[in-house]
């Protein structure tokens, strides 16, 4: 009994303290109690976003939702939904393109036309989620740490929809590719 006892309270903790490293067992964090993902040191890679043919609007909509906007798939960007109604973001999208477009007809010709399933998630840090997305992380005291480069001339392919992080002395910033160039956000 004691044993059952012992293998239940092991899987829950496991449950409720999980993470994620992709690409080795040791990551870029070193202090690991507030992350849900991690990434491999020195990869010189980058995670990319989901391509959408259609932008998301209504109340299922979660703050810190990122995607690519392939909506018109000559003028694709890259953008974050902040929730925040204004005149340069009528739908509370934040276009982090910066206003460049990219031409990725080439590249969504490769991609599925047909409609997923609405429903289908990957949630990390919970069993469930009011939000929706591919990749949804549950928590309110966790995060994820993107993959850190020193420079996107590092990544030789980018893809359409990656992001980035530059950890370089001078010049720590998001870095989004929207298929044609690199936009730089600075905290």
């Amino acid at each position: 009994m004691k044993k059952i006892f012992s293998l239940v309270a092991i899987a829950l903790s496991a449950c409720a303290f999980s993470q994620v490293i992709f690409g080795d067992a040791t990551g870029t964090a070193s202090n690991k109690q507030s992350v849900l993902v991690d990434f491999a040191a020195g990869q010189n890679k980058g995670i990319i976003v989901p391509y959408v043919r259609t932008v998301p609007l209504g109340a299922g909509l979660a703050e810190g939702t990122i995607i690519l906007d392939a909506s018109d798939q000559t003028n694709a960007k890259v953008k974050f939904y902040n929730g925040v109604i204004s005149a340069g973001s009528p739908e509370g999208w934040v276009d982090l393109s910066n206003g460049h477009g990219a031409n990725i007809n080439g590249v969504m010709t490769a991609q599925p036309v047909l409609v997923e399933d609405a429903g289908a998630k990957v949630i990390i840090g919970g069993n469930s989620s009011a939000a929706d997305g591919v990749l949804v992380l549950e928590s309110n005291t966790k995060a994820m740490i993107l993959p850190m480069i020193q420079d996107t001339n590092d990544i030789l392919s980018p893809a359409p929809g990656m992001m980035v992080y530059i950890n370089k002395t001078g010049s720590k910033r998001l870095a989004v590719y929207n298929g044609e160039g690199w936009t730089y956000w600075k905290p």
